[in-house]
Parts: structure tokens; C-alpha cells; sequence
């Protein structure tokens, strides 16, 4: 590859391909970061109502086991 690009223009190799990579594969790429968005979504949103669940099973088990006591 070095070969290819010997004794082109810095511009080339520093703003021409990277651009038209960017426009052959930006489709791709913006997918790709989208469904790694969304994982990362679905993966919070099952943290937190699996902690909300949890939270709720204490806080009632810990009322039920007080009100028994008296």
C-alpha cells in the first residue's frame, strides 16, 4: 500500500480517502454505532428494572417481616 501512495499529496492520503471511505461505509458505520446505542439502552433499562425489582421485593419483605414481629 505504501508503494501505491508514494508521492502523492499529503491531502490524499490525510483527507481524500478518509472522506471517501467515509461516504462508501458512513451508511454501515451509522448503523453500527446506532445498534451499539441501542444495546447499551436495553442493557441499562435491564439494570434498572431489575434493581427497581429488587428494591421493591426488600423494601416489602422487610415490611412483611417487621408487622409479623408485633
Amino acid at each position: 500500500m505504501r508503494e501505491i501512495l508514494t508521492g502523492m499529496p499529503w491531502w490524499v492520503k490525510w483527507v481524500a480517502i478518509p472522506l471517501i471511505a467515509l461516504v462508501v461505509f458512513g451508511g454501515m458505520i451509522a448503523s453500527l454505532v446506532g445498534f451499539v446505542i441501542w444495546l447499551l439502552f436495553k442493557v441499562l433499562l435491564f439494570v434498572a428494572i431489575v434493581g427497581g425489582l429488587i428494591y421493591v421485593v426488600r423494601k416489602f419483605m422487610s415490611s412483611s417481616s417487621s408487622k409479623s414481629d408485633w
